[in-house]
């Protein structure tokens, strides 16, 4: 036979798989090994109890559960004992008997430390029910059985990991949606809580516009990033849109920049401080305004807070940006002196101009100059900045329009 017809039968054989013989039935150890699943499970939960603090917190049905997980786990190895060459299905062998909800008493790390604990007496103990010369056979078995149910445990956790992320994610959905929506009553808030939302002293909103992409990356990313500045956040997507409601013991708009940044380009706004999750709802709908306004003055700070689109929320029809520049703007001039409200319709009328003002009002110019810082005192808006002024000019005209006529 040639070196050509060798190499390929010897490859063959290289790669044809071994599987190890099945024990009969009438085995001593396998036998022995049988009877002992009871003791081996009860030695087993009794060196968890003994060395595990969590194990000895749980309530009585999860500790009968871990108990049965014990026993499942033993009867399953001894099952594959017989026959090492099976495929092994251990998560619904050992982790079937115990309901999904067991995942959420028992953490990855602590389902480790019960299976580690197992591990350890039926290694232990096994070799002890072995017959003579099989003690090493039945330790290899136990050590590779344990490394398969390990990554079954790893499995289930990831897999209720994952499907607790999807429906965590609808359910923040409907919160943020609801909180737009001024729906928030005390189901609401319960559902939050679940969510992992600490009851903030104070509230706010942030909206933007989501980025190109995997959408539920950014939502993921502004989760985390909230959590590490110390922020509870629940976010929310609304078609282009990424609603992010904040809630912090101080002020939540401190980390509104860092969070803007993660966001698509455009405009983010952030509503006012608000006290508490039950008012979510106001700050919401500043800041989607404040979303929708933003297109009228292109060069505002990203982000930009609401109450600093009052005008452009106005043109765009936001009665409550219109009363907010009525109550904030208009009416402490018109109940503060007269005077004040005269020369700011003055100085906006004459461009400006302090000296043209004077001359019109028939007063000093110091006196325009004194009245004017007057109404930045009153007002909070300084008429020396172009800014300011406009939002004031806005807020004088709204108040006219609101005032009742005057018929005589």
């Amino acid at each position: 036979m040639t070196s050509d017809a060798v190499e390929p039968a010897v490859e063959q054989v290289v790669r044809q798989p071994v599987d190890p013989p099945r024990v009969p039935a009438g085995d001593p150890t396998l036998q022995r090994l049988q009877r002992a699943i009871g003791g081996l499970a009860t030695a087993a939960v009794q060196r968890m109890d003994e060395r595990l603090e969590w194990y000895r917190e749980l309530d009585p049905e999860s500790r009968s559960w871990v108990g049965l997980i014990a026993q499942a786990g033993i009867a399953a190895f001894v099952s594959w004992y017989r026959r090492p060459g099976d495929a092994l299905q251990i998560t619904e062998e050992v982790f079937g008997a115990a309901p999904r909800e067991l995942t959420r008493s028992i953490s990855l790390q602590q389902t480790l430390e019960l299976l580690r604990t197992v591990v350890d007496v039926v290694e232990e103990r096994a070799s002890l029910h072995a017959a003579p010369g099989a003690q090493q056979a039945v330790r290899e078995s136990v050590l590779r059985f344990s490394r398969e149910v390990a990554f079954a445990a790893a499995t289930i956790y990831a897999r209720a990991a994952e499907s607790r992320g999807a429906w965590d994610a609808r359910l923040e959905a409907l919160v943020v949606d609801a909180l737009v929506r001024a729906e928030a009553d005390d189901a609401l808030l319960s559902r939050a809580a679940a969510l992992g939302w600490a009851e903030a002293d104070r509230v706010a909103v942030l909206v933007g516009m989501a980025p190109r992409g995997q959408v539920e990356n950014t939502v993921d990313d502004i989760r985390r990033l909230a959590q590490r500045l110390g922020t509870d956040a629940l976010v929310g997507v609304q078609g282009g849109r990424i609603i992010v409601v904040l809630g912090r013991s101080d002020d939540p708009l401190l980390v509104a920049p860092k969070l803007a940044e993660r966001l698509g380009p455009g405009p983010v706004v952030t509503g006012p401080v608000v006290g508490g999750l039950a008012e979510a709802s106001r700050s919401a709908r500043a800041a989607l305004s404040g979303l929708v306004a933003a297109r009228a003055r292109p060069h505002s700070p990203r982000p930009v807070a609401a109450d600093d689109l009052l005008p452009e929320r106005l043109l765009a029809g936001d009665a409550i940006a219109r009363r907010a520049l009525v109550d904030r703007g208009y009416r402490p001039l018109a109940e503060a002196d007269a005077a004040l409200l005269e020369t700011m319709s003055g100085f906006l009328e004459h461009g400006g101009a302090i000296e043209a003002t004077a001359r019109a009002l028939f007063v000093h110019p110091n006196t325009v100059r004194y009245r004017l810082r007057r109404v930045a005192d009153v007002t909070g808006w300084d008429p020396m900045d172009a800014r300011d002024a406009f939002v004031l000019q806005l807020a004088i005209a709204a108040g006219r329009l609101a005032d009742p006529l005057d018929h005589g």
